[in-house]
């Protein structure tokens, strides 16, 4: 039997006694005396009358006491643009992968809240990253460094400009020989004009770019695909839709292609996918092959041979009719196909794709050179600066963002070379494993606190204006090399501000800066010149792959280790973010941890079960690590996730996963041969989301392939298949709807799967985070969930996402069982929660059968810090314990619509209203309005063939209803 803990709550088995990354349970901090969170098994009815009489008595007591008086002063002078309670709005920018993503970001009373993307941006197009989404909870994260710290002692800014001088002074004799930036990837146009300066000041001096996630291997190849244009896509190893910089863009313009609603002139691209652990990209295509990353390289040399580039055809390709239908039609689309490779592969296959893309005539059509980032010169490799370190030639070091100390490949010893560095600086907004090791750490301005400027993939400018003061004490990296550079620093603005107009026209400066702040994109400002060599970053020997002839023959029993980044907390930059930590992982649904990912067959040689610890040896290193089976995993190949086994970093994220990059090093970034794997008989407790995978036949899923659709549009859901709408229990004359009658479409033939939805809902409407063991007996609270479900063979399954809001039935089955009607229907269709009934006897959830209730079991909010409590949404209620919830529409965002159609007097208009899920999908694929105007875009789509119920032979009516799935297969592969 499962008995409960010393606090009154059964344990699922195998779950450990506490961690950081569940902070409701550990037993100082519960929030509950023992034995009161939960009833306990031999409570008897008397016993439970006694306590609860009890209760009412002191509330009534408590209820007499007199609250202090407190004294609040309103505003001297109120602002003119801030009125109370009415959110305001600014364009600005984050980076991803160095590249600039431009966003909207809303802001109550000088408090940012909400990001959005920015549609005016070309790089986003008004969709947003789920980082991005989640960086406005970093901001108010309580863990963040918040003082200048030397030695462990406090110390104030001031004092680092101080100590930063008297370390430069003495460099000048020598150009700066003894002195080194090393930094994380840089697109800010006033960032690089300040290197190139301080360079210019210390021409002996060099600079260094590190990112973990580096691009190195694409080196001068860098090229925008227009996936607009592209009949037919051939991926290698490339996760163009989730994982680029530009992948808001890609997916907007591949999902183009993609929508279909009317069979009548209805058209499809075709997607091929060969990569060796599951993707959004390869999720997502028509025709995907699980290939080792080793064999993709010999697999691309294949097609290009049978095009006629000129290369030599390897022998004994595995595929032959993938390679012969990818070959066929790819000629057949000559100038209208898009061939791309991803980073993690070696040069030689993006050069091979350049050639094969110039052949078949896609060169100026789909595919064009990307702008190229002019870079100041004196660069070096991490390779050559840790050797220089080792030796004792450096004696300031100043590194700006990033964490070299936790994820520099092991076989550089960064932390033995970082050592002997005489003054070792690090910025950042975090103190980390690298902060921990540096004798001085300067706090780092969130991006939503300070000014800066940041360069898109295309080449398009933004400036980073901040929407609140520096929560805590910190500087910008503008502000530190400007103290290089001249000693007294000036603040980021009057920075940013000086280097932008210098090349300007005194009069019309400041009508087109305005401009650029309020747009979000400069369009009219002149960039100013950059001294530098205008081309991307050259790949080094310290981040090629191949850089000790990694291409060799290799037994077909021998296993491939690949290292991909985390698909929520990336590198591990985001390992203190709880939002991110508890989103569930794609495919896997794994959440507060992370695994070594192993095909269905290795398991079985293996004997190897989910949660199963083994011992990885890669090249004389080990490592301990829980192993998931994930169905469309290739054979041989192990994917070691990134970005956890953190050690100095917040709450959260300590202690959290293992350390993969224990074992990656130089020459094996991304994949590489001779792993073994030995079982070690323990077991770790992995918590996923989501437990089944196959629906087929469940009326949950609807699915098929285009030529079908062509064939018999109705394939999906066919009329006849329903129950006639009057067979019911319901009034259907209840509600007449003689306003308005919200409902809602998720096209699934678009939907990528990339959980986007999930964690805007999220920070829209305060759903809290409740930790692993909670997660681990089911009680997540997420209010849309994005359901993977597979058919197929579970060695080359195919993948469908679904994500599963709120139904709004229209013959609702919580509505009826729910005792004191906190479960209603309201006059425009709406579910509605009324949270002030709800007494928690979860009829509701029971009876609901797309299981979207989520039940409060706990206080999660109740332990909250000061500032976490800022990014809670004003216009949401914030739950307590006790209280049923789930997805609303966004009711705030109908409400405020309805009262700005209400004072101008008109109707809501078509679009008006977008909810959280909504605006953040980079594909477009959930649609809201109104049922009632069948002019709608809304209505159009309920209107297509496509067009179906989930469970619809409940009858329940959803006003949530979706375009079923359809792959565009070729018959030469059915």
């Amino acid at each position: 039997m499962n008995y409960p803990d010393a606090n009154g709550r059964a344990r699922p088995p195998g779950a450990p006694k506490g961690s950081a990354s569940r902070p409701y349970h550990l037993r100082e901090t519960d929030e509950f005396a023992s034995g009161a969170s939960e009833w306990p098994d031999d409570l008897s009815r008397r016993e439970f009358l006694r306590l609860a009489g009890a209760t009412l008595a002191l509330a009534g007591l408590s209820s007499c006491t007199k609250q202090p008086l407190e004294r609040i002063v309103p505003y001297v002078k109120q602002p003119e643009i801030v009125i109370p309670g009415k959110p305001l709005r600014f364009a600005t920018a984050t980076q991803y992968s160095g590249f600039g993503q431009g966003l909207l970001v809303t802001a109550y009373e000088g408090r940012p809240t909400k990001i959005e993307g920015n549609p005016t941006h070309p790089a986003s197009l008004g969709a947003t990253t789920v980082w991005a989404q989640a960086d406005v909870l970093d901001l108010y994260d309580p863990d963040r460094a918040q003082t200048v710290t030397t030695g462990g002692a406090i110390k104030t800014v001031g004092d680092f400009w101080d100590a930063l001088n008297l370390a430069i002074e003495p460099l000048k004799a020598n150009g700066g020989a003894a002195f080194r930036i090393l930094s994380e990837p840089i697109s800010s146009p006033t960032l690089l004009a300040q290197l190139d300066r301080i360079l210019q000041i210390f021409p002996a001096a060099r600079w260094c770019i590190w990112d973990p996630l580096n691009r190195d291997t694409i080196g001068g190849a860098e090229v925008m695909c227009d996936f607009s244009k592209a009949k037919i896509v051939v991926a290698f190893d490339s996760d163009f839709l989730y994982a680029h910089p530009y992948s808001l863009r890609y997916a907007r313009d591949f999902a183009s292609r993609r929508r279909v609603i009317e069979p009548d002139g209805a058209a499809m691209n075709r997607l091929y996918a060969a990569e060796p652990t599951p993707t959004i990209t390869g999720s997502n295509a028509d025709h995907r092959i699980a290939v080792a990353a080793r064999d993709i390289l010999p697999l691309a040399q294949r097609i290009a041979a049978e095009l006629g580039v000129g290369v030599a055809a390897p022998r004994n390709v595995a595929n032959a009719d993938w390679i012969a239908a990818v070959v066929y039609d790819i000629s057949a689309s000559r100038g209208g196909s898009v061939v791309i490779a991803g980073e993690t592969q070696p040069p030689e296959l993006h050069k091979l794709v350049a050639q094969m893309n110039a052949m078949l005539g896609n060169t100026g059509n789909t595919v064009s050179p990307a702008p190229a980032l002019s870079l100041p010169g004196n660069r070096i490799t991490l390779r050559d600066l840790v050797e220089e370190m080792h030796r004792g030639a450096v004696e300031l070091l100043v590194v700006l963002g990033g964490n070299p100390r936790y994820d520099a490949p092991a076989d550089f010893n960064f932390a033995d070379a970082f050592n002997k560095v005489k003054l070792r600086v690090h910025h950042s907004i975090y103190f980390n494993e690298t902060s921990r090791h540096a004798h001085w750490h300067v706090p780092a301005t969130h991006f939503l606190e300070s000014w800066s400027d940041t360069r898109a993939f295309d080449g398009s400018i933004s400036i980073v204006q901040p929407l609140i003061e520096p929560m805590y004490v910190g500087v910008s990296a503008h502000e530190i090399l400007e103290a290089i550079i001249d000693r007294s620093p000036r603040s980021a603005y009057e920075i940013l501000r000086s280097h932008w107009s210098s090349p300007q026209p005194a009069p019309e400066f400041d009508a087109k800066w305005r401009r650029a702040l309020s747009d979000g994109v400069v369009t009219e400002l002149q960039p100013p010149s950059l001294a530098g060599v205008g081309e991307s970053i050259a790949p080094g020997p310290s981040s090629s792959p191949l850089a000790k002839g990694e291409r060799t023959e290799v037994r077909g029993s021998e296993l491939e280790i690949l290292f991909r980044p985390d698909v929520s907390v990336r590198d591990g930059r985001y390992a203190n973010n709880g939002w991110l930590q508890e989103l569930p992982r794609r495919f896997s649904s794994l959440t507060w941890d992370n695994a070594a990912l192993i095909s269905s067959e290795l398991a079985k040689d293996a004997r190897l079960n989910n949660g199963d610890v083994v011992d990885l040896t890669f090249r004389d290193r080990k490592l301990r690590a829980p192993v998931w089976i994930q169905p469309g995993q290739a054979k041989n190949s192990v994917t070691l996730p990134l970005g956890y086994g953190r050690e100095i970093v917040g709450r959260v994220g300590r202690n959290v996963g293992f350390n993969a990059y224990a074992l990656r090093t130089s020459d094996a970034l991304w994949f590489a041969d001779n792993l073994t794997i030995q079982k070690t008989g323990d077991r770790h407790w992995l918590v996923s989301t989501q437990h089944h995978h196959d629906v087929t036949g469940r009326g949950i899923l609807h699915d098929g392939t285009f030529a079908e659709f062509l064939a018999d549009p109705h394939y999906a859901q066919k009329p006849g298949e329903l129950p006639h709408l009057d067979y019911t229990l319901y009034d259907p004359s209840e509600y007449p709807y003689r306003g308005y009658k919200w409902g809602m479409v998720i096209d699934l033939n678009v939907c990528i799967g990339c959980h986007a939805c999930t964690i805007a809902c999220q920070a829209e409407n305060n759903i809290p985070v409740v930790g692993k063991q909670q997660v681990g007996v089911n009680r997540e609270m997420h209010w849309i969930r994005v359901s993977t479900f597979y058919s197929g063979t579970e060695e080359n399954p195919r993948i469908t996402h679904q994500p599963v809001p709120c139904m709004h039935c229209e013959n609702a089955p919580c509505e009826l069982v729910c005792p004191v009607a906190a479960t209603a229907h309201d006059n425009e269709g709406l579910n509605l929660q009324i949270y002030n009934r709800c007494v928690g006897t979860r009829y509701c959830s029971n009876n609901c059968p797309y299981k979207v209730r989520r039940f409060n079991f706990l206080e999660y909010n109740g332990r909250v810090s000061p500032s976490e409590k800022l990014v809670k949404n004003p216009d949401v209620t914030v739950r307590s314990r006790g209280v049923m919830e789930k997805c609303t529409y966004c009711i705030q965002r109908i409400n405020a619509a309805r009262i700005s159609a209400e004072l101008e007097h008109r109707k809501i208009r078509d679009g008006e209203i977008v909810p959280a899920c909504a605006q953040v999908c980079p594909v477009e694929a959930i649609s809201f309005g109104d049922m009632n105007d069948p002019r709608s875009r809304l209505m159009r789509l309920k209107g297509s063939p496509l067009n179906y119920w989930m469970l619809g032979e409940l009858n329940t009516q959803p006003r949530t209803s979706y375009l079923a799935k359809l792959r565009n297969l070729n018959p030469e592969l059915i």
